[in-house]
């Protein structure tokens, strides 16, 4: 039978669960908010979360003070059929103005305001338009447009849409082809990571003199940042003076140096090499610290029934590595998929993966809403990797 928590113990764990909900829960919500707002900080009309109509009050006031100010000033100088006319729209104008002169910043409109509004400014266009073909020398017909204009741009209609831009997501051929660029970039990177860290933690694994300094030399790679690694990669890399270019070239891997960084196919293998380069130490690290903990007992009494050492490794050390190896396919599968920076600095962005994409989309375009869209779809295929690896692949994380 298990003992309900106290409050006194509830208040131990209370700071840590006040971090969680800022720096994790908080930002996850926040992503599938925006993802129901066209939220585009790039244009006026969808600069903010607005889920009904809205008015910039104050610029549509001062709009309205300047009109009415070019009106009093023709109103004398038309015919007297036009004269009534002129006179009612100075008196609507200043209605407006002065319902709304004292607003400082936006205001929410209800029920068919906005759609008035609206209609006024339409309807004062067309009767400016009228006027100016018979008065063409009014300061209203000069000045009108531009404000008019402007006082359209006041009026902000609603960005809600809902789960509608989920939808537009599975349309998204761009969507698609960077999901197939971030799977074949973890799938190899992670194979290749998994067989030669394996081989490297084995050699780390033994007891002969100047170990130490095998497994220093070969964390090397793990401990250089990830941008820092990427910047030597790309020199490495380069068309013109780049050594690895031009051993592939001469080995016949690639038909010209220049295209390792230039073509699809030329980054998605640059970037590959570059990742595995880096993080075979770190999956190493992981499985060396299985490596350590089987009784090595089991060896001895393997070799004295003359087990050989493919026979041991299958039999012995795998099924006992399998919970560590677990956790560092996990490990590893988790950061190749979100892989950002090492594509960024090497390529500058291509392949285009899921990361690159919602970059580009919410920093390069100022779409958060549909950038929103990309991370939370991200998010629920990282989930699925994480279910797959602890529950179908059978990974008793917890117990082992």
């Amino acid at each position: 039978m298990q003992r309900r928590m106290t409050w006194k113990e509830f208040c131990f764990i209370l700071p840590l669960l006040l971090l969680v909900s800022v720096f994790s829960l908080y930002p996850i919500v926040s992503s599938f908010v925006y993802t129901l707002f066209d939220y585009q900080t790039n244009k006026q009309s969808k600069n903010a979360l607005y889920t009904g109509p809205v008015l910039n009050a104050s610029l549509y006031a001062e709009d309205c003070d300047y009109l009415v100010h070019y009106l009093k000033k023709d109103v004398e100088t038309v015919d007297a059929s036009d004269r009534a006319t002129l006179q009612t729209m100075m008196d609507t104008l200043a209605g407006q103005h002065a319902l709304y002169a004292d607003e400082k910043s936006t205001v929410t409109l209800s029920g068919d305001t906005g759609s008035q509004i609206a209609a006024l400014i339409a309807q004062t266009r067309r009767t400016v338009e009228t006027l100016g073909a018979r008065y063409p020398d009014l300061r209203i017909v000069q000045k009108a447009p531009t404000l008019l204009d402007e006082m359209e741009t006041c009026l902000i209609t609603g960005n809600f849409v809902g789960l509608s831009q989920y939808g537009t997501l599975f349309q998204d051929t761009r969507f698609g082809q960077a999901v197939g660029s971030t799977f074949l970039f973890t799938i190899i990177s992670v194979a290749l990571e998994l067989v030669l860290g394996m081989a490297l933690a084995l050699v780390m694994d033994k007891a002969i003199r100047g170990i130490g300094m095998v497994r220093t030399t070969a964390l090397i790679p793990w401990a250089i940042p990830t941008a820092v690694s990427a910047l030597i990669w790309c020199y490495l890399y380069d068309g013109t003076s780049g050594i690895v270019a031009a051993l592939f070239t001469r080995l016949g891997i690639i038909a010209s140096p220049e295209l390792l960084l230039t073509t699809q196919g030329g980054t998605m293998f640059a970037a590959i090499l570059a990742d595995v380069w880096k993080t075979t130490p770190y999956m190493a690290l992981l499985l060396l610290a299985g490596l350590q903990v089987i009784d090595r007992g089991l060896y001895e009494s393997s070799a004295i029934d003359g087990a050989g050492a493919v026979r041991t490794f299958t039999s012995i050390t795998l099924p006992l590595l399998k919970p560590s190896m677990l956790v560092a396919l996990l490990f590893r599968t988790l950061d190749a998929f979100r892989v950002y920076d090492l594509i960024a600095v090497l390529t500058k962005g291509t392949p285009e993966t899921l990361s690159i994409y919602a970059y580009k989309m919410m920093i390069g375009q100022s779409n958060y809403g549909y950038g929103s869209v990309i991370v939370v779809a991200m998010f629920a295929l990282v989930a699925l990797i994480a279910f797959v690896y602890v529950k179908v692949l059978g990974a008793e994380l917890i117990r082992e």
